[in-house]
């Protein structure tokens, strides 16, 4: 009879540590005018792209990114672009230059980010492409939009924080 306490207590306590576990698991969060965008598990290595026209050469940028391996930020893996241009990488150290058609590509960039904030503007196009989902952000946000991009706790995620 002495053993159902103890069967009780060890069941309560491991179903507190499952739905700790839960809620503490990290996610992967896109976040704008005060609604929550997108929310998936951030899993180490998990990619993404953002996508847009710069805002000065008019020519389609794309950026590749992932979740890093300690699952509390991002890695920027690699850019994509047409034209030279302002914020464009173009140093030899900040990794591998080719041309690609009509394209020229930085791989191995590794640069890595806490957060990314982001903002709609016009005619940008800003796209996020993340667990096989696309999101139009220009088409959802007014230009001057701040898109947050974030690695949360699941319950961070839950409150819109």
């Amino acid at each position: 009879m002495r053993r159902y306490p103890i069967c009780l207590w060890l069941t309560l306590l491991g179903s507190v540590f499952a739905v700790l576990s839960v809620l503490l698991t990290p996610c992967f969060t896109v976040r704008a005018a005060g609604e929550r965008v997108a929310m998936v598990e951030a899993r180490a290595g998990l990619p993404f792209s953002i996508h847009f026209i710069h805002s000065v050469q008019k020519t389609p940028v794309l950026e590749n990114l992932e979740v890093n391996e300690a699952k509390d930020g991002f890695t920027l893996l690699s850019t994509k672009y047409q034209s030279f241009g302002v914020g464009l990488p173009f140093l030899a150290e900040e990794g591998d230059f080719r041309e690609e058609g009509d394209y020229y590509v930085f791989d191995h960039m590794d640069r890595h980010f806490k957060t990314l904030a982001l903002r709609t503007g016009v005619g940008t196009q800003l796209t996020l492409t993340v667990a096989g989902q696309e999101y139009r952000l220009y088409e959802r946000y007014a230009p001057g939009t701040r898109i947050d991009l974030a690695i949360v706790p699941f319950y961070r995620a839950l409150l819109g924080s």
